[in-house]
């Protein structure tokens, strides 16, 4: 009868704990202090023993640990406290299962559409959220796709009610998907269509340059309107690519029409770090965890690319774009950097820090700073290893959040299953 009962406790427990159940966190209402942990602040620097205090969701303090009363206090011995984790480039909350057509709402009808807004079809109830945040992912770029302009995207936070909610950055850069000017086949002429494709996303913006000086008109064109922000780099300019005559395109793009310009993808951005950081061009990277993109690369180009851009002085970030892991392993594909030419912290950076740079949201978050969003993820370990990233608080803007999620329940339930300790 007692093993009944505990089992049925169990369960209850489980249950009372699903996913549906994980409510968006209230906002910060008593200062808190994290204390006597090593501080890693994204700013290259490392502060052992150290203090983090933080109130209205805001840091008020980074620095060594000393004493101070009338507050909340959490003791971090043996932890590390890290800025929460940026992924620059997803479709999160946009597509919930690649297989199945009706969770799949990332592309729209049509070539040109800037004036698609991925931040309205964002899905603040996906199952893959929470799976992100418990590996310290707390901040997401969340992007559209579909025809060559594709539409806006927006940073949101990942603990929300709605879109609303999560809003963190709305509609902050157009999104060019440049066509593939590699030849695959003799079929056709691919390299042809590509080249015709981009000449009609070049007039599109004479287009909309000419429109947008106007002072006035009989019609508003929506199209016309969506992209203003980048002719007065309200906006950026993101172009996906990977090959170097991609990448001289997109710099062209740049030139001609002033466009504050990144590139995402930048697979063969190694070749030509001169020019990219000549014209201040930032890069993206796709992850690092791949082979290479022609076969007569070196095999670990993919790993050792955010070194080489590193040292040139190139600006950079890196991203997760895998659909099968879902984002998710964002600080493992920078650890893996770290193992080819990186140091830890250059490691970091180029998933918290870099990637707020580029972004346009380094005012607020992307490292440890006083007066900074306190957007701030606790490990076990280094976060950077898939061995002791172990996230045990996570907080965005000050607000504790819960770290349960899907698959964390499915561990639980069935290790009870199987009578597992």
């Amino acid at each position: 009868m007692k093993k009944i009962l505990l089992g049925i406790a169990i369960l209850i427990t489980i249950q009372a704990g699903a996913q549906e159940t994980v409510y968006p966190a209230p906002s910060q209402t008593a200062t808190i202090a994290l204390t006597h942990a090593t501080i890693h602040t994204g700013t290259g620097e490392v502060i052992t023993d150290g203090m983090i205090v933080f109130s209205n969701g805001k840091i008020i303090n980074v620095g060594r640990y000393a004493p101070i009363a009338d507050i909340k206090v959490i003791d971090c011995s043996g932890k590390h406290i890290y800025p929460g984790l940026i992924a620059p480039a997803t479709n999160l909350g946009l597509v919930e299962i690649n297989a199945i057509r009706a969770s799949r709402d990332n592309s729209e009808i049509g070539e040109i559409n800037p004036n698609i807004r991925s931040l309205i079809a964002y899905n603040t109830d996906s199952k893959v959220i929470n799976n992100l945040r418990a590996n310290g992912i707390l901040l997401a770029n969340v992007i559209p796709d579909g025809g060559i302009i594709s539409g806006s995207s927006s940073i949101v936070q990942l603990d929300a009610w709605n879109w609303q909610d999560a809003v963190y950055q709305a509609d902050g850069g157009i999104h060019f998907n440049m066509p593939s000017l590699i030849r695959y086949s003799a079929d056709g002429n691919p390299v042809k269509d590509a080249q015709e494709k981009i000449e009609n996303v070049r007039n599109f913006m004479r287009q909309a340059k000419a429109y947008l000086q106007e002072t006035s008109h009989a019609h508003t064109n929506l199209k016309f309107e969506a992209v203003k922000g980048l002719f007065n780099q309200s906006n950026i300019f993101y172009v996906h690519c990977e090959m170097v005559n991609e990448m001289m395109i997109a710099i062209e793009f740049a030139k001609e029409f002033g466009f504050k310009t990144v590139i995402v993808g930048g697979t063969e951005s190694w070749k030509i770090t001169d020019y990219l950081k000549q014209n201040n061009i930032a890069v993206i990277l796709n992850e690092t965890n791949t082979l290479p993109l022609m076969q007569d690369d070196d095999v670990d180009m993919p790993f050792k690319t955010p070194y080489l851009l590193q040292q040139a002085g190139v600006q950079y970030c890196i991203a997760d774009q895998n659909q099968m892991t879902r984002f998710r392993n964002l600080p493992f594909m920078a650890g893996l950097a770290s193992a080819y030419g990186l140091t830890k912290e250059q490691a970091l950076q180029a998933i918290t820090l870099n990637t707020a740079n580029i972004l346009g949201i380094s005012a607020t978050t992307g490292s440890l700073e006083k007066g900074k969003d306190a957007n701030i993820v606790v490990s076990d370990g280094d976060i950077l290893d898939i061995r002791t990233n172990n996230i045990v608080y996570a907080f965005i803007q000050g607000r504790q959040i819960n770290l349960d999620n899907k698959q964390k329940q499915l561990y639980e339930k069935y290790k009870y299953k199987y009578n597992l300790k």
